[in-house]
């Protein structure tokens, strides 16, 4: 009964979830680096797709390279624990008008071990883990700004 009622009350009022399905006419530019094709690729996976140029929206991101700081040290000096950091700002337009723009920053910490391949394997997991984090944050960010011109 309870479930019912929940139901009834967020049709009454509009409710609609930001991931309903519903495919986003958003062009993402091309994001330059390895790393932005990572980002690109995320951000189209949340618009439902990639999209034309002739899109209704376009977004540009600029994506800066990873900043790495060191954690935490074993007694002998060496760094065992690392943060990957990466920061995008990006801006929304539509019909060549900006809508909207924003910054986002995500960061992940990882095991920094002395052998290479471990590092490296650690190191390249954090930094994709944190482009997926900051494509989920700007994808929720312009989403919510779409449905607001839609409506």
């Amino acid at each position: 009964m309870k479930k019912l009622f929940l139901c009834l009350f967020l049709t009454a009022c509009s409710f609609r979830p930001v991931f309903s399905g519903n495919d986003t006419d958003v062009y993402v530019a091309p994001i330059s680096g390895i790393n932005g094709i990572e980002l690109r690729n995320s951000l189209n996976a949340k618009f439902g797709g990639m999209h034309n140029q002739n899109a209704k929206y376009t977004l540009v991101v600029d994506l800066q390279n990873p900043i790495t700081t060191y954690k935490a040290f074993e007694r002998a000096g060496d760094a065992s624990w690392q943060e990957v950091k990466l920061n995008a700002s990006y801006v929304l337009t539509q019909d060549g008008k900006e809508i909207a723009k924003g910054y986002e920053s995500a960061a992940e910490s990882y095991t920094f071990v002395k052998y290479l391949v471990a590092s490296n394997a650690s190191y390249n997991n954090a930094v994709l883990n944190t482009i997926h984090v900051l494509a989920d944050n700007i994808s929720m960010r312009v989403i919510t700004e779409t449905q607001k011109n839609n409506d």
